[in-house]
Parts: structure tokens; sequence; C-alpha cells
């Protein structure tokens, strides 16, 4: 089971849009919550304090620098935790599998395709029941 696990998530795309979507979405916010709770205070203390800290003003406009830099430290972070905690890992991954020191996804064997394609024959001749009367394993049409 967890093979099976580790070869879904191992497929192309599936990384990519796991990491584009939930690890890049819930990591953003808790750094977000970081950058605002104690970077931005800290650039206004630093900036002089008082209610225009991490600002400057020009013709009665407010530019808020602190924020700018804010975004920036949490775009910094998040790309460099999901980069090393997610992309060097998978290339290391990609990397054994292609010397050979690890497999990959498992493709169905032959009798395993076959068995599938019979038991999935042998439900539609059922019609869903268990008890079929004595016709399982005959397709539907070989009765006429």
């Amino acid at each position: 089971m967890l093979k099976g696990f580790k070869d879904f998530l191992l497929r192309g795309n599936v990384v990519d849009l796991a990491v584009a979507v939930v690890i890049g979405a819930a990591f953003t916010a808790v750094v977000t919550a970081f950058t605002n709770a104690f970077l931005k205070p800290l650039i206004q203390v630093v900036t002089g304090g008082g209610d225009l800290a991490g600002t400057f003003v020009v013709r009665g406009v407010v530019f808020d620098y602190a924020s700018f830099i804010n975004s920036v430290v949490t775009f910094v972070l998040t790309a460099a935790v999901i980069y090393f905690l997610v992309v060097v890992p998978l290339k290391v991954i990609t990397e054994r599998r292609r010397r050979g020191e690890e497999t990959g996804p498992s493709e169905p064997t032959d009798v395993e395709l076959l068995t599938e394609i019979r038991d999935l024959l042998r439900e539609q001749g059922r019609g869903g029941r268990r008890d079929d009367g004595g016709t399982a394993g005959r397709i539907p049409h070989q009765d006429r």
C-alpha cells in the first residue's frame, strides 16, 4: 500500500501540483504571519517608531516600504523552504532512480490486467448480483 502511495506521489505533475497548492499556500500563511508579527514592527522601530514609521510621505501620499520589505522576505523564505524541503529531496530520488538504486512506479503485469478485466466482465454478466445461477464468466451476448 505504501509503495503504491509513493508511486502516486512521484508521478510528474502530481508532485508539482501538491507543492504549488498545498505546501505553498500553507507555508506562505505561516511566513506572512511571522513577518507581520515580528519583521514589520522591527522595521518600524528601526526607522524611528511612531505613526509614520516604515513609511515616507510625498505630497501627502504615504508610501509603506515596510510592507514591501515584509512581502519580499515572505517570498524568499517560502521559496527557500520549498526548495530545500521538497525540490532537493525529489532531485535526489530522481537521480537514484536514474542510476537504478531505487525502483520507479510499478506497472501492472499482463496477468493482473487480465484478472481485472475478467472480474469486471463477471460483474457485468451478473448485473451486480452475487449468485448468477451458473453464468459466471459468460459475456452477456453469448446467450443469444
